[in-house]
């Protein structure tokens, strides 16, 4: 049975940041709001982000912070400009969760949980008057209006305004599953192909290493790709790699491989230590040393490195000093694919934002605006992707008030 409400001002599909960004900034101008989303309870992506530690932002300077977000930089600058981190960790604290910076840069709820920032969020939104429709499904368009499969059989929608912030593809089982894509292309929407983002990558690794060090962290190394030279650590994994060192090159590293159909990044397993002065110190070896003893004593290589190395390097590179010291210092690691983007942090591609106004409301569509991660933008991980959708979503909440304001107006 199909049921219709046409009693609401404004729906936001899409739970997650995005969305309660914008229902917040709605509902604080009286604005009548309700919520849908496909699952049971609203910010399961978010809940899960913050079971280490959820990172809300990044203390870097703000005109270093600007630039983080690649070719869509310019396009995001207003609303990441009116959103600030600094404002991102005032708006935090007002919902009792106050925040700390850690040694990297990234802000923290002292907390270091999701899960007491987004009870007082909804709480507070709840006292607002925002009316939350877990386990409704968007379907899609009916004219003007909005589908939803629901428990209870299809419901039809007929808001004034309304947004979409339905996430990327990334972690689907928790709602954000890109199912949205065909129902905007069924409307003319230009969308880039949604990509893994911050992922990890395949390698074809030997038995003997995956049996022996996979799960097992590569610490103290220094990672080179054409995008930039970083130092961090990251793990190895049965099929691959992963970890925040990997997912700072993702990018390059994914569109290397979609153009060349593999990419190369080149790991230093011993940073502060020259190259000549490993050199010599590997000369000075017993000739009828263990590699690993040879690697340990002159390079301080662990064994997970030492492993490593075995595995790359060719035979040539191990016996000779010269050869040797020159791959301890530039590994090169051959990337053959990124990992499913099931499995990434977030998603690139996207809704292309040539398809909005200043306002974040499609113009083949007025009345219908978009935000968060189902927008064509990528970023590092760090605390860009959530402050970013928390922006992008009050920007669009201003841009549906405007809206309205301007249809009552008329």
């Amino acid at each position: 049975m199909t049921k219709t409400d046409l009693s609401i001002e404004i729906a936001i599909v899409g739970g997650g940041p995005a969305g309660l960004a914008a229902a917040e900034i709605l509902a604080a101008r009286g604005r009548r709001v309700a919520v849908f989303d496909a699952m049971p309870t609203f910010g399961r992506k978010f809940l899960l982000a913050g079971k280490s530690g959820l990172n809300l932002t990044h203390s870097e300077p703000y005109e270093r912070f600007a630039t983080r977000f690649g070719a869509a930089s310019e396009h995001l600058a207003p609303p990441l400009a009116a959103f600030a981190p600094e404002a991102v960790r005032e708006w935090a604290e007002a919902l009792g969760s106050p925040t700390f910076v850690g040694s990297s840069g990234r802000v923290f709820p002292t907390a270091m949980k999701a899960s007491p920032l987004l009870r007082a969020w909804l709480r507070r939104l709840g006292e607002a008057g925002v009316t939350f429709h877990p386990r409704h499904r968007w379907l899609g368009f009916n004219g003007a209006n909005l589908r939803f499969a629901t428990p209870e059989g299809e419901l039809t929608v007929a808001p004034k305004a309304t947004l979409l912030a339905l996430g990327g593809a990334s972690w689907p089982k928790l709602g954000s599953d890109g199912a949205w894509v065909p129902l905007l292309r069924e409307i003319g929407a230009e969308i880039a192909p949604l990509r893994p983002a911050n992922c990890g990558f395949d390698v074809d690794w030997s038995e003997s290493l995956v049996e022996r060090f996979a799960g097992a962290p590569v610490k103290a190394v220094v990672a080179r790709s054409v995008a930039s030279s970083l130092q961090g650590e990251f793990v190895l994994t049965r099929t691959g790699v992963e970890g925040s060192l990997i997912y700072a090159h993702a990018s390059a590293l994914r569109d290397a491989i979609e153009r060349d159909g593999s990419a190369l990044l080149h790991l230093d397993l011993a940073p502060g230590r020259a190259q000549e002065h490993l050199l010599a110190a590997l000369a000075r070896q017993p000739a009828k040393a263990s590699l690993s003893t040879r690697l340990r004593k002159a390079a301080g290589l662990d064994p997970v490195k030492s492993a490593l190395l075995r595995e790359v390097a060719s035979e040539e590179d191990r016996r000779d000093p010269a050869r040797l010291a020159a791959a301890i210092k530039a590994l090169p690691l051959r990337l053959k694919a990124p990992r499913p983007i099931a499995e990434a942090i977030s998603t690139a591609g996207g809704l292309a934002l040539s398809e909005f106004d200043a306002h974040f409301m499609l113009t083949r569509r007025p009345g219908l605006f978009a935000a968060g991660e189902m927008l064509d933008w990528e970023a590092p991980t760090g605390g860009y992707l959530l402050t970013a959708c928390l922006a992008t979503g009050r920007a669009a909440a201003l841009g549906i008030d405007r809206w309205l304001g301007g249809a009552d107006e008329a």
